[in-house]
Order: structure tokens, then C-alpha cells, then sequence
């Protein structure tokens, strides 16, 4: 679907949001956390590498933005406990939950389909699927307690058409579109509304190993994306729910 949304980010306020964003340490995640705070919300850094995401931390405090949240996890070994946690410290310290952006994902190694590795499977459901699904579940009470509450998955041109090679990547993906329209159309009328971005050929260390040999300048960078996904996390997109956009 063509993305719904001008360029004017100028447009999409996020004054007084609690945002919640996984893989916040690097690519995508750590330019949607800066973009997000520098349109005035509050932003909750999830990652695995504290290093990286007390990096993001300073960048967002050196912008004169909100004071964000560290939240290290790493979602291989994340149980359905660890995220009531983090719902539980969620509406402690905020009260509420206005956004969450699923953008942590697993590519895992492409290889043909009879040589796909088993443990390489299970790793990548579990990050890019089954972890996803336990921690909206285990937030839904703070995402509840908004008056508005924006939930994005992202997702992939491979998820949409499979590619030779794409394996457990591309099947993630998959499951990532299905859980998405599953939970919009759950949610229709309700406060929180669910959508999906598809990021397309973005200028990130993921890409670059899904393509080494790419020309990298060609690509766009994560910043250039953004649009969309502020436009998502605003209230200018409260109509909008159970839709797959892309960023490019």
C-alpha cells in the first residue's frame, strides 16, 4: 500500500507520548527513538546492548528532549514475566502506554530451504513472532489506558511475497502481517489501532548482510523514512488501522 502521509513532520506532534521502541540501540530503531523524541514524546529504549542504548539516551538528552527510559532485554530469552514487568513499571512511572514500535527483528542466515538450520528457525520465531506476540499481550493493559494508543509492526517486502532463500525471515514476516490484521480487526472501534510498516531497502548494518555486495549510497537512510512512522505514532493517523504501509 502507497504510504497516507506528506512530508511536513512538522505535522505530527507527539507532545506528552510514552512510546515504547525495540532495537532502540541502532538502525531504524535508534533514528525512530530520536525522531520521536524530538516531536516531544517520551521515549522507552528496549534493546539488548546497554552500551548502545545509553548512547541513544545521551543523544536524545543532548537534543534538549524528554528524559527516555533503558529498558535492556534481550527477547531470545524473554518470558511472558519479564513484559508484565515492564507493563507493571510502565503504568508506574507513566501511567500509560501511547505507542509501541515493534521494529527488533532477526535476519538469521539466508540459505536454501533443505539447508535451513533448525536452531536458526527457532531463534528467529522467537524473536521476530513469538516475543512480539507475548509482550503486546503483556502491554495491553497500559496501551488501554491511553486515549489513544498506536501499535506498529514492521514487516518486509519478503513478507507480503515469498523469495527464494528468505526461509525463516520471510515466514516471520508472514506471521508479523497476520498477527497485525488478527489484532486490528479485534481492535476496531477501540482506543488502540494497529498497523504495519514496511521499511523498504534502508541504508542499516541488517541490510548490509542480507546484501553485502549493494551499493549502500543508492539507499535511503533511516532518517529519510521516518515520516511514516511519525505519522503512525500521531494522532493525524486515528482513522487508520489494520493497514500494511510503506516507507518508501
Amino acid at each position: 500500500m502507497s504510504k497516507m502521509h506528506n512530508d511536513n513532520v512538522a505535522d505530527y506532534s507527539l507532545e506528552g507520548k510514552v512510546i515504547l521502541v525495540t532495537g532502540a540501540g541502532d538502525g531504524i530503531g535508534k533514528e525512530a527513538a530520536l525522531t520521536f523524541a524530538k516531536a516531544g514524546a517520551t521515549v522507552i529504549l528496549l534493546g539488548r546492548t546497554v552500551s548502545k542504548l545509553e548512547a541513544v539516551y545521551d543523544d536524545i538528552i543532548a537534543a534538549g528532549g524528554a528524559e527516555p527510559a533503558i529498558v535492556p532485554l534481550d527477547l531470545k530469552g524473554a518470558t511472558f514475566t519479564h513484559y508484565q514487568g515492564l507493563c507493571a513499571t510502565i503504568v508506574e512511572q507513566f501511567g500509560h502506554l501511547d505507542g509501541l514500535l515493534h521494529n527488533a527483528s532477526l535476519l538469521g542466515v539466508l540459505s536454501p530451504f533443505e539447508h535451513i538450520d533448525h536452531g536458526n528457525w527457532h531463534d528467529l520465531m522467537q524473536v521476530n513472532v513469538t516475543a512480539q506476540f507475548l509482550m503486546t499481550q503483556a502491554l495491553m493493559p497500559a496501551l488501554k489506558k491511553a486515549e489513544h494508543a498506536s501499535i506498529v509492526f514492521t514487516s518486509s517486502g519478503v513478507g507480503r511475497k515469498g523469495r527464494a532463500f528468505w526461509g525463516p525471515y520471510s515466514v516471520s514476516k508472514f506471521a508479523t502481517e497476520g498477527l497485525a490484521q488478527v489484532m486490528a480487526d479485534e481492535y476496531e472501534g477501540s482506543n488502540i489501532r494497529i498497523n504495519v510498516i514496511n521499511p523498504g531497502a534502508t541504508r542499516t548494518s541488517m541490510r548490509a548482510r542480507a546484501y553485502p555486495a549493494e551499493d549502500r549510497s543508492k539507499l535511503k537512510t533511516p532518517a529519510e523514512i521516518m515520516p511514516t512512522y511519525l505519522y503512525l505514532m500521531s494522532d493525524a493517523s486515528l482513522d487508520v488501522n489494520g493497514q500494511s504501509l510503506d516507507a518508501q
